[in-house]
This record gives structure tokens, sequence and C-alpha cells, in this order.
């Protein structure tokens, strides 16, 4: 027994060495293995190396898709199988200077909840506490709970195109609603005399219409089949009509012999605004500028305002003539002198900048010198009223669409704006409450110039449906109207230049 029992004691360690020797073989980790990816510490190491190299050494040898060593070795991570972990900064999308603007950056998407989402079984026997414990889990590991998120989702704001870029589309295709009508909204196309003529420019030809015979005399037709009509006016007296067009000319005629009397040209665009004080005639053009001509003299053009940086579409004198307004496509209202200053330049007096859309519609209070009415487009719809001389804004109400023109009644202490989109109507305000008397409807399209008769009884107005439409809104009573007649006889002799 002595014996057996040495040889199974010297036997044990014998044993136990060759399993460890054995283990340690299978085991050893010193040995490269082929085609096995990098340690994590040989890919930091690599990837901080290549960070602190500015410039790359230039390589001599071409790379050959044929050998191994030319490869690129894949430095990608295992994805991470927990949803809503994303992987290493490393792959992050690089940004793409110019890259497409709607489209948001991959790096925001959560492919790993979509993956998750759409791969994972519908468990229906998991009950509500289950259900609790897996959304309070979801909770703490990711920030969101998993199942309400969505499969895909695009995250982020859209890129800002960038600085200098420009879009390559171009239009196919356009269509304009009315013949000339797309250049017509800035024009004033129509105007009253004190001898009853109204002058109405349709597109090349300037027509007369005598309001007490009921006559209509064909008084002038541009000449160049690109040219149109822009602009008329009426001298005080009214047997001086001015014509700008599109050419940038001024013309003026004499109604009663039917003639020219002379051309002024001094403007670079069209003439979309006129307006009269005794013999200065003022013109507003599509450059912003805005001359005033002495039509007595060979050299006409006496003086420049320059205020506006875009078409001038609105332009009157006061009545007593100490100020003249302008109104533009830049939003902007100008108030300007007469009189020039001590330096012999001409600058505005007054500047309202509240409007914010385009001021075509301006007029003067005929009882009131310094009030002054106006009123926005599309983006404003405002009309306001304005003291002159303080700069203060008097009243303003929200027209509930674009103004397209005001005028002011001579016979009571009421105004009537002319609008586009949506009713294209006619609206009566009370002054200076500003309240609504009456809408007058009837036109199906936007209204683009009104004017009052010389009477004050009649207003009428031009509308982009290629109608003119007549509204006796101002008509006097027998009585009133003997009382003005008799007021104006008497005061008639004591009227001068001014």
């Amino acid at each position: 027994m002595g014996t057996g029992e040495a040889a199974d004691v010297h036997s044990i360690p014998m044993a136990q060495f060759l399993f460890e020797s054995d283990l340690h073989g299978l085991l050893k980790l010193d040995a490269p293995i082929p085609n096995a990816p990098p340690a994590r510490w040989q890919r930091k190491a690599k990837e901080a190396a290549a960070a602190a190299s500015t410039v790359p050494a230039p390589d001599t040898t071409a790379p050959s898709p044929m050998k191994p060593a030319n490869r690129p070795r894949s430095t990608s991570k295992t994805p991470s199988k927990t949803p809503g972990k994303s992987g290493s900064k490393g792959q992050n999308t690089p940004n793409k200077t110019g890259g497409d603007r709607y489209i948001p950056n991959r790096s925001a998407m959560q492919m790993d909840v979509a993956n998750f989402l759409l791969t994972k079984e519908d468990s229906s026997d998991e009950t509500p506490t289950k259900k609790e414990h897996q959304k309070a889990w979801a909770m703490n590991l990711n920030g969101f709970d998993v199942e309400e998120a969505k499969i895909l989702r695009l995250s982020g704001k859209p890129q800002n195109a960038p600085e200098g870029y420009q879009n390559n589309l171009k239009v196919l295709y356009s269509q304009k609603n009315t013949p000339g009508s797309t250049r017509k909204n800035d024009l004033n196309l129509i105007d009253w005399s004190s001898l009853n003529f109204l002058a109405v420019a349709l597109d090349k030809t300037v027509y007369l219409w005598n309001y007490d015979s009921r006559e209509i005399i064909q008084l002038m037709q541009m000449e160049h089949p690109d040219d149109y009509i822009s602009s008329v006016s009426w001298i005080k007296e009214g047997n001086y009509l001015a014509i700008g067009t599109s050419n940038a000319e001024v013309q003026l005629w004499d109604i009663q012999q039917k003639k020219r009397l002379r051309n002024m040209v001094s403007h670079s665009s069209r003439v979309s605004s006129l307006s009269w004080n005794n013999y200065i005639l003022s013109s507003g053009s599509r450059t912003g500028h805005i001359h005033h001509h002495d039509v007595r003299v060979a050299e006409h053009h006496v003086a420049t305002l320059a205020g506006h940086t875009q078409e001038v579409c609105g332009l009157k004198w006061a009545p007593d003539g100490r100020y003249i307004a302008s109104g533009g496509n830049d939003n902007l209202v100008n108030i300007w002198p007469a009189s020039q200053g001590d330096n012999g330049s001409l600058h505005p007096v007054q500047t309202f900048t509240q409007h914010q859309g385009a001021v075509k519609a301006v007029a003067w209070s005929p009882w009131q010198s310094n009030v002054l009415a106006t009123g926005g487009g599309t983006s404003d719809r405002h009309i306001r009223i304005w003291n002159v001389c303080s700069g203060s804004c008097l009243s303003a109400v929200d027209a509930q669409s674009q103004v397209c023109a005001v005028l002011w009644s001579t016979n009571y202490k009421e105004l009537v704006s002319g609008h586009g989109f949506a009713q294209n109507q006619l609206v009566v305000w009370k002054y200076p409450s500003m309240s609504k008397v009456t809408e007058l409807k009837g036109h199906t399209a936007r209204v683009l110039s009104l004017t009052m008769s010389p009477d004050g009884s009649t207003v009428a107005s031009a509308a982009a449906d290629e109608t003119l439409r007549l509204w006796r809104c101002f008509e006097l009573d027998p009585v009133r109207k003997k009382e003005k007649d008799s007021s104006t006889k008497s005061s008639i002799i004591h009227q001068g230049i001014r």
C-alpha cells in the first residue's frame, strides 16, 4: 500500500503540469492573429497620430487595389445594441459645404432606435407592471420612451443656403390675367378737371370725356408699340393736361386746340405720378426721383428730390402750395418743402416709415392744410392720418385690404378709399373718428385710381376689371348747394397766383 500511494502522489503533479502547459499553449495571446481588427488602444493611437499631424507626408507610391496593405482598414466600432445610444464620435457624417438645405444631417437620425423598433417581436402578453418597468428603464438609459419614438425622425433646423448661392431654376410658364394689368398697379391713369373733363389713359391712348355733353374725345396716342401712358394730371385751371409716359417723357397738352405744347425730358424711366402747383409741374419716376418742371421756361428742369429708393407712385401738392407729399414702393412717405434750403438743396421735412407696404394713396385735407391721409398696400392695409407740421400720426385704421387710393370730400367731413382683394370696394369714412359710413361695391378687380368731380359730389373709380364707375356719394342737398355756390362766387375775385 505504501508503494502504490507513493506512485499516485507523484503522478498528480505531473498531470497538473501537462494540463497547465496545454492550457497555456491554447491561450497564448502574444502570437499574431491573422485578419483580425486592431485593438482599441491601437485605433486610439492611430487616430491621435492622424489628428496631431497637420501636414501629411506625400505618398509616393500609388495605391493598388490588389495589395492588401493598401486597402483601408475599417476603424468602425461595434454598433451599440442599446436603442437610442449613438455610436462613436468618429461615425458622425461630415459637414458638407453647400449640401441640400432641406435634408437634415444624417447624424441626427436615430437609426439604432429605428432598427430596434422594426426588428423587435410584438409581445402582447406583457403585463402593465412589466411595461411600466420597461418604460422606466428606457427613460433612465436613453432619456426617452422607446415605444413612443418614431421609426424614422429627422431633427434639426434646415441649413441656410451658403453665401453667394444662386438658384438655377427657371420660370417655364407665366400668365397675366389682364393685358397690361401688372404695369398699371403703380400708375395714375384718371383725373377730373375743373372744366368738367375726365381724362382717362388706356394703354397708349388718352381719352377726354366731357361730363356735361357726354362727348368722348381722343386726345393723343403713343406712336411706338411698346410705349404706354403712365400718368395724367390737370392743371388747376383745367385747360392744360400733363401726360407722363413709359419712355420717361412728360408731355403738356392744350385741350382746346388738341395740340401738344411741349415735351419735357429729364427722367430716365417711366413717369408714374404727376402733380401741379401753379406753373410748377412735379413728376415722380420709377427710379425714385422727383423732378420739378417750370413749364414757362425752356430749361424746365429746376429741381430734383431724391428721397426714395423705389418708384414714386403717389405724389400730391398741398392746396396751399407749401408742401408736396410723395409715397413710394419703398413704403416711405416724404414731406418736401416748396422752397429750397439755405444751401440750395431740398430735403424732406418729415419722413414717415410706419407703413409696411407701398404707399400709392396720398391726399391732403381740403380744410386743414397740414393734415395728410396715406394708405398702404397689401402688406400694410392701413389708412393713416398725419400732422405734417408735428410729424405725429393722428389716426390709423386697418382697412382689411390694400389701400389703392384716398380722396377727401370737399362737401362733408369724410373721405373715401379704394381697395383691392378681396372685396375690391370703395369705403366712405367719417373724419376724424374714422368710423365706416358705407361700402360701395361693384368692381370685380382691384381699384386702381380715384378722382373727384369739380363740384365734389361724384367720385370716379378706375379698376383692373377695365371698367370706369361713377359714384354719387357726396351729393349736397339743394339748400347747402346754394349756400356753397354763393360763397364761391363772392370769393372768386380775391383768388390770385400763390
